[in-house]
């Protein structure tokens, strides 16, 4: 009985994901351990967490991008930029600091930036640094705004 269920379980993984979360849910709920489509249930909580990765480096990128046009379009400057996810996302999973703390990553989340920026305002790739002109705490301070000469 059990294999039938979760046959169908996996089924309905392929064919209407909301239904199969609501029955994950609700087997969860009710401990029915085996019946648990274990393969898809671990693939997705494998993806929530890579799911939060690209949230924060969404956020990253935007603020970085933001910081680059404050720094090189001095004439445009508007404080919207502030607006940011990324205290709420580091309140809700801390352990996502440890990507602040990876250079790679952080300079991989800057090239999209500053790719982004130099689209957005028309300046020439040379305007821009090419490594991270800013620090983490630095990106992370509200207060901060960059100064041309910087």
């Amino acid at each position: 009985m059990k294999i039938i269920e979760l046959q169908m379980l996996q089924t309905l993984y392929e064919q209407d994901y909301c239904a199969w979360v609501e029955q994950t849910a609700e087997l969860l709920r009710s401990h029915h351990w085996d019946t648990l489509d274990l393969e898809h249930l671990i693939e997705e909580v494998v993806d929530l967490g890579k799911s939060q990765q690209r949230a924060l480096q969404s956020a990253l990128r935007l603020v970085l991008s933001h910081l680059l046009k404050w720094k090189y379009q001095p004439e445009r400057r508007s404080h919207s930029w502030q607006v940011t996810i990324i205290d709420e996302l580091l309140q809700e999973s801390p352990s996502l600091r440890r990507f602040l703390n990876d250079a790679e990553w952080i300079n991989t989340t800057y090239q999209r930036s500053r790719r982004e920026a130099m689209v957005e305002t028309s300046l020439s790739e040379d305007t821009f640094a090419i490594a991270c002109p800013f620090s983490v705490d630095e990106i992370l301070d509200l207060d901060f705004y960059p100064n041309a000469d910087q």
